[in-house]
């Protein structure tokens, strides 16, 4: 034990030295250029850099397609059958909708939340609710959307979109909800 403290102490010690700088007797080195000939870093021309949106949401008219209420975009709930996390076919062409949008407007995120209702455990209830959104991706992914693009999140029974304790109620909270940056 005592030689592996040794050596890895001798270890820093070495690399410590070798990073270790002489003082400033180097110069800067040339910079090639197209024309030939080196330049030093002083003499280098620029350009001024772009400017960059790091919001990574869609723009304010992006946001408007979004919330059309004649538009298939404002549709943002996927339901389910009990236990299910199959994507019914009758949604189908909203998550190609969503898909197609998120294609087109690669700095668009999209947040998709797995819902489930109040029957079976929590831990259930999560796996489910996981399996739902990921489900959801995982169409999208197949469509195009780049995976960097979707974050998904299982919320379980916790955000009930109705709180009655009828299987009407129950059908509402088995869902999984599209939201994009700027929403969440």
């Amino acid at each position: 034990m005592r030689q592996i403290a040794l050596a890895t102490f001798s270890t820093a010690v070495f690399l410590a030295a070798g990073c270790a700088t002489t003082g400033s007797d180097t110069a800067p080195a040339p910079v090639d250029t197209p024309g030939g000939g080196g330049k030093t870093p002083a003499q280098v021309q620029t350009q001024p850099v772009k400017p960059v949106d790091v919001t990574g949401g869609p723009s304010g008219s992006q946001l408007a397609a979004l919330k059309d209420p004649k538009s298939i975009l404002s549709k943002r709930s996927i339901y389910y059958d009990l236990d299910k996390f199959e994507v019914k076919d009758e949604y189908r062409s909203l998550v190609e909708a969503h898909a197609k949008y998120l294609r087109e407007n690669p700095s668009a995120r999209m947040l998709i939340q797995g819902n489930t209702d109040e029957r079976g455990s929590r831990e259930y209830n999560v796996g489910l609710g996981q399996r739902r959104s990921d489900g959801v991706k995982r169409m999208m992914t197949l469509l195009g959307v780049r995976e960097n693009q979707v974050e998904t999140v299982s919320l379980g029974e916790e955000k009930p979109q109705d709180a009655g304790h009828s299987d009407a109620a129950w059908s509402k909270n088995r869902r999984s909800d599209i939201l994009y940056s700027g929403e969440y």
